[in-house]
């Protein structure tokens, strides 16, 4: 089956989504009859795989917890020309998925992002205000390590191109996935795009996955780590500035002693402004090589992102 001419894959990673996983499969169905839907369950322990089967889909099973590993899988075994992605809980809005496609083709994209838009009484129950500060809040902060124009950076519904599918690495192991799929596109340049697209509130009997403070924090965590390797020579350049500011301001009173009587009665202050210098230093040489290892780095990710052909109708 395809749409368009293209062959398109929906890719649901869920666990324990009984309640939900019925209402996903039979939504997108209608919303796209041509999709071809996989369920990926993360070691469910309820229904949820026995439900997915009896839609007649194919379920495969993920034994590593997390759901950067079930992306991984994802991406690893599905072969397709467009790749939807959407959470098994049925909180994204089905319908959308023609639109997002039809501008992913359209605009020869190769990464398009379902920002989330809530309203009406159950606006709070659907996306908590909590969760908008904390999704914008990791966002901006993204977008001004990385740039870009990212507005919903953590959301899980995003189709993708087949090229952005089979040069994407994975290596995250949770909801961290998000900030790493971002980062792809940004640090590749990739062609991405965001439609805007309702979001509900889970079905009863459906509960969320996610951790606030502790997923914010390994999304945090996440950000530092990719500013650390993508941005090198910035990130080592700011460590060795500021130890070669501060040696500078603690040597400055030891060297005005020596100037006026010609002794040097602080050894240990003196020591310790000489190795803080040469720390600095040895983070701006670090600096230097990382940089060079990042750039060698960036052009076999661009050749192996090129050497995968943009599908178009």
């Amino acid at each position: 089956m395809s749409y368009r001419g293209l062959t398109v894959a929906l890719t649901v990673p869920c666990y324990n989504e009984e309640a939900a996983i019925g209402r996903v499969i039979h939504d997108f169905r209608m919303a796209m009859p041509g999709i071809a839907i996989y369920v990926f369950d993360n070691n469910s322990t309820d229904n949820t795989a026995a439900l997915a089967r009896a839609e007649q889909v194919q379920v495969i099973s993920v034994p590593l917890s997390g759901k950067g590993n079930v992306v991984r899988r994802m991406f690893s075994d599905i072969e397709s020309d467009i790749y939807v992605m959407v959470d098994g809980d049925a909180t994204y809005d089905a319908p959308s998925v023609t639109r997002m496609v039809d501008k992913l083709i359209d605009e020869h994209l190769d990464m398009v992002v379902g920002c989330r838009q809530v309203s009406g009484d159950e606006a709070d129950a659907a996306y908590r205000s909590g969760h908008q500060w904390g999704n914008r809040m990791l966002t901006t902060s993204t977008v001004k390590i990385f740039g870009g124009g990212f507005t919903d950076m953590l959301s899980g519904y995003r189709v993708f191109s087949r090229r952005y599918v089979k040069s994407f690495p994975a290596l995250s192991q949770g909801f961290e996935i998000e900030t790493e799929l971002t980062v792809h596109a940004l640090e590749l340049r990739m062609p991405y795009g965001e439609v805007m697209t309702p979001y509900y509130a889970r079905l009863e009997g459906s509960t969320s996955k996610l951790s606030t403070y502790r997923d914010g924090l390994r999304i945090l965590r996440t950000i530092f780590r990719l500013y650390v390797s993508e941005r090198p020579f910035s990130f080592y350049g700011i460590c060795a500035l500021l130890m070669m500011t501060m040696a500078t301001l603690i040597s400055v009173p030891v060297f005005a002693e020596y100037f006026r009587t010609g002794l040097v009665p602080r050894f240990p202050t003196l020591i310790l402004s000489a190795s803080m210098m040469i720390s600095g230093l040895l983070s701006f040489t670090c600096g230097l090589i990382l940089d060079n290892v990042t750039r060698g780095r960036y052009e076999m990710k661009r050749l192996a992102y090129l050497s995968i052909p943009f599908r178009s109708v």
